[in-house]
């Protein structure tokens, strides 16, 4: 059985995974971070639903990539989780800008 990390090495290789892997990596990593944070804060989604008063199931939704938030709803949720939430633009890398 090949491990997640290898696996995903060696679909990277593939141009059109590579590209389309690129293309949501923003959305995983808002994604990643939020279920980090509320694991580090030791709360459930039921637990945030009642916070936040959005429905646990749309929690759920989120985690799962099922569901795009909108900044209002990033908003919600960071302050139940009693954070504030960051978005901030970065120069592309030399790297990214070759590519495209």
């Amino acid at each position: 059985m090949k491990k997640l990390s290898s696996y995903k090495k060696e679909q990277l290789k593939n141009p059109d995974f590579r590209a389309e892997f690129e293309e949501l990596e923003e959305e995983y990593a808002i994604i990643k971070a939020m279920i980090e944070t509320r694991h580090h804060l030791n709360i459930t989604q039921k637990e945030l639903a009642v916070s936040t008063g959005i429905s646990q199931a749309d929690i759920s939704k989120i985690e799962n990539g099922t569901r795009n938030p909108s900044l209002k709803l990033l908003k919600r949720l960071a302050d139940g989780m009693n954070m504030d939430l960051q978005i901030k633009f970065v120069p592309k890398s030399k790297l990214n800008t070759k590519a495209r």
